[in-house]
């Protein structure tokens, strides 16, 4: 994800300095990193999986599912990686309508396969990973096209402007920053799972029918989160201390409008959606018990998603970085705090706690990007 992230960011900025250079060469340096990485996660394929079924410990099916998943779905790390870039290059640009066609058709295909491979080959957990791994080299095949067709007039491919040390050093560091920041993230997420796994199977299942609630509400806090990027990058390139504020305001006030209508229909109709996503009784009645507080989530989590947005636009990864580490560490003592006295919802109450401090460690460092304008 940094990646995208990173990506994004430096775009946006070089479109609002009418750098059509820099943008090919962004692209570039991003795919070169991506390739770089991902050989790196091949070789290294049987050690990752090691340290990550070691850390996430759950039952024995649960572990062998997974790890015949793992063992598949790794191979698509190259083409997974190049559509992360493809991503943020198309956001930067503002072309927020191709990065749609270009989800909608890896998302889409992943679909396809899926209910071939597992309903019609019959081939269960090896098959949704097969599916995900075709789909998502088949999106890099297409995301090339997309922007072949979307590179600006003017710039051409310049190898000096390329691997310029400066500039690469400052992508790597921004992508460093931004790195450890996502693994912060993703740890947070795989706390959350573990302690779940913890539980008992049917807590782990439905936490993770809940959690499946919370990423349909991020895809759509996301989608204002990636507009703040957009233009925050690009009133940061044109020095343009107006456009910055009118494009902080204007995504926020959104995006904590639908946060509340998300909010609300999720306490109203959320046990429709936790009955579409399983059948298992059980399962079903667990996730009910802890709903509301996903209700709750989306109004208490925009502010971190906005604020990721505009400091990924203003390309401020240290702080990033920095607020994160401090967040997972809010996170994990809340985790040992709450959950020994309320169980599965303490662990919530965690969860939510981690949201709060992701947005109020941010906003402590906001007034630095406004300092740095004009």
């Amino acid at each position: 994800g940094f990646l995208r992230m990173g990506t994004t960011g430096l775009v946006a900025q070089a479109l609002g300095a009418n750098d059509a250079g820099e943008l090919r060469a962004l692209l570039a340096r991003g795919l070169l990193v991506g390739l770089g990485l991902a050989l790196l996660m091949l070789a290294l394929q049987l050690p990752i999986g090691g340290l990550a079924f070691w850390l996430l410990e759950a039952s024995d099916d649960v572990e062998r599912l997974a790890n015949d998943y793992y063992l598949i779905r790794i191979w698509g790390a190259p083409a997974a990686l190049a559509n992360y870039v493809f991503l943020g290059w198309l956001l930067g640009t503002q072309r927020a309508r191709s990065a749609l066609v270009l989800q909608i058709f890896m998302n889409g295909l992943n679909i396809g396969l899926d209910l071939l491979f597992v309903l019609g080959f019959g081939w269960g957990v090896e098959g949704v990973a097969l599916a995900t791994a075709i789909a998502e080299y088949s999106a890099a095949a297409l995301g090339i096209l997309i922007i072949a067709r979307a590179l600006p007039a003017g710039g051409t491919w310049s190898w000096p402007q390329i691997a310029e040390p400066v500039r690469i050093a400052a992508f790597l560091r921004l992508n460093g920053d931004i790195l450890i920041r996502t693994l912060g993230l993703i740890f947070g997420f795989a706390y959350f799972t573990a302690q779940s796994a913890e539980m008992g199977d049917v807590t782990l299942a439905a936490n993770a029918v809940l959690m499946h609630l919370i990423s349909i509400m991020a895809f759509g806090l996301d989608g204002f989160a990636f507009a703040a990027e957009a233009l925050v990058g690009g009133a940061i390139g044109a020095r343009d201390r107006q456009a910055f504020r009118h494009a902080v305001v204007v995504t926020t006030q959104w995006a904590f409008g639908i946060s509340i209508l998300v909010a609300i229909a999720y306490a109203v109709g959320g046990h429709v959606v936790i009955a579409i996503l399983t059948g298992i009784d059980s399962v079903r009645a667990t996730a009910q018990t802890y709903l509301p507080w996903v209700a709750v989530y989306p109004v208490v989590s925009v502010w971190a998603f906005q604020l990721d947005g505009i400091f990924i636009g203003a390309t401020r990864g240290a702080e990033m970085r920095n607020g994160m580490l401090i967040s997972v560490a809010a996170f994990i003592a809340a985790v040992h705090l709450f959950m020994p006295i309320w169980g599965n919802h303490g662990l919530w109450l965690a969860m939510t706690i981690f949201a709060t401090v992701r947005a109020l460690t941010l906003l402590a460092f906001y007034p630095r990007i406004e300092r740095g304008i004009g």
